[in-house]
C-alpha cells in the first residue's frame, strides 16, 4: 500500500503560474491540483491551459489532477480537448457539479479513444479512462450527492467546495456546514468511493486552526485535505495519520482476527467483527507511511 493508495495531501497551484506548479510538484504533496478555474482570471485562461498542457505532455513525479473550468462555461471544451489525451494527467476535478448529467457529459467527452485501465490511487494507464472527482459547491449539488457519486464508473471521488457552499447557504459559523459534510461522506461510502477529502483551510498562517479543523474532519469521516500552501501539508498529514495508540489497537485487532476469524470479544470486552477488522487494516495501511 503506497501514499497514492490513500492520498492525504492535495496541493492546489494556479495553472497560469508554471513556476508555482513546478515548486508544488517538488514539495511533497501526494497529489498536485493544477487549477484552471477560480485561481485564473479570464484573460489568462488560454495561457494557463497551454502551460498546463505543455507540462503534462510528460508523466510527472507525483499524480497531477486538473480542476477544469465551469462545466457550463465557454472554456470547458477547450480544456478537455487540450488535456484528456496527455500522459501526465492523472485526473480531472469538476467544479460546481449540480447533477449526475454534469458528470456523464464530461465523462463522455473525455472518454479515451483507445482501451486502457485505471490504476489504484487515481493515476491511469496511457489511453485509460480519466478519473473524475466531482466538487459539490452548492445546495443543489449537496442534495444530489449520491446521484452524482454514482453517476458514472469514471467518478472516483466527491468532495465539497466549502467556500462557494458557505456563500450559497449563507452560513456564518463553521458548524453550519457539518450536515453537508456528513452528507458527502455518506454519499461517497454508499457509492463505494474513497472517503472524501476536506476542503481547503483558507488562512495559510493559521496552522493551529488548520490542525483543529482537520481533527474535526477526520472525526466526521474525511480522509486527507486539499491545501493552498506547502506549509499546510505537514499539518494535514500529521492530523490524518494514525497515532501510536491507534496503531497498537489496530495491530491487536488484526492479530486477534487472524487467530480466530469471525465476530468475537477481546479480553478487555471490546467486540470486533469484519467491519472493525477492515477499519483496523486501513489504519495499518496508513501507518506504513510513517516507516
Amino acid at each position: 500500500m503506497t501514499a497514492e493508495s490513500f492520498p492525504l495531501t492535495w496541493l492546489y497551484a494556479p495553472g497560469d503560474r508554471p513556476e508555482v506548479v513546478g515548486k508544488a510538484l517538488a514539495c511533497g504533496a501526494d497529489v498536485v491540483l493544477i487549477d484552471l478555474e477560480d485561481a485564473v482570471p479570464p484573460d489568462r485562461k488560454d495561457y494557463a491551459r497551454a502551460a498546463t498542457a505543455e507540462r503534462l505532455t510528460q508523466r510527472q513525479p507525483v499524480p497531477v489532477h486538473v480542476r477544469v473550468n465551469a462545466l457550463d462555461g465557454p472554456w470547458l471544451e477547450a480544456d478537455l480537448k487540450a488535456l484528456t489525451a496527455l500522459p501526465g494527467l492523472s485526473g480531472l476535478r469538476l467544479p460546481k457539479v449540480t447533477s449526475p448529467a454534469d458528470v456523464v457529459r464530461v465523462a463522455e467527452r473525455a472518454a479515451p479513444t483507445e482501451g486502457g485501465t485505471r490504476t489504484e490511487g487515481g493515476t491511469r494507464a496511457e489511453g485509460g479512462a480519466i478519473p473524475l472527482h466531482a466538487l459539490l459547491e452548492t445546495a443543489l449539488g449537496v442534495e444530489q450527492a449520491f446521484a452524482i457519486a454514482s453517476a458514472h464508473p469514471d467518478v472516483r471521488g466527491v468532495s465539497l467546495g466549502e467556500t462557494d457552499l458557505r456563500a450559497d447557504l449563507g452560513v456564518r459559523e463553521d458548524a453550519g456546514l457539518d450536515w453537508s459534510r456528513a452528507r458527502v461522506v455518506v454519499a461517497a461510502r454508499a457509492a463505494r468511493l474513497p472517503p472524501p477529502t476536506q476542503s481547503i483551510h483558507p488562512d495559510i498562517r493559521d496552522l493551529e486552526g488548520l490542525a483543529a479543523s482537520c481533527a474535526r474532519g477526520r472525526a466526521l469521516g474525511f480522509l486527507g485535505r486539499a491545501a493552498i500552501h506547502p506549509r499546510q501539508l505537514p499539518v494535514i498529514e500529521r492530523a490524518y495519520l494514525p497515532t501510536p495508540q491507534e496503531i497498537a489497537t489496530a495491530e491487536e485487532i488484526v492479530m486477534a482476527a487472524a487467530r480466530d476469524p469471525g465476530a468475537q470479544a477481546l479480553p478487555d470486552g471490546r467486540f470486533i467483527d469484519t467491519a472493525v477488522v477492515a477499519g483496523a487494516q486501513r489504519t495499518l495501511a496508513l501507518a506504513r507511511r510513517l516507516s
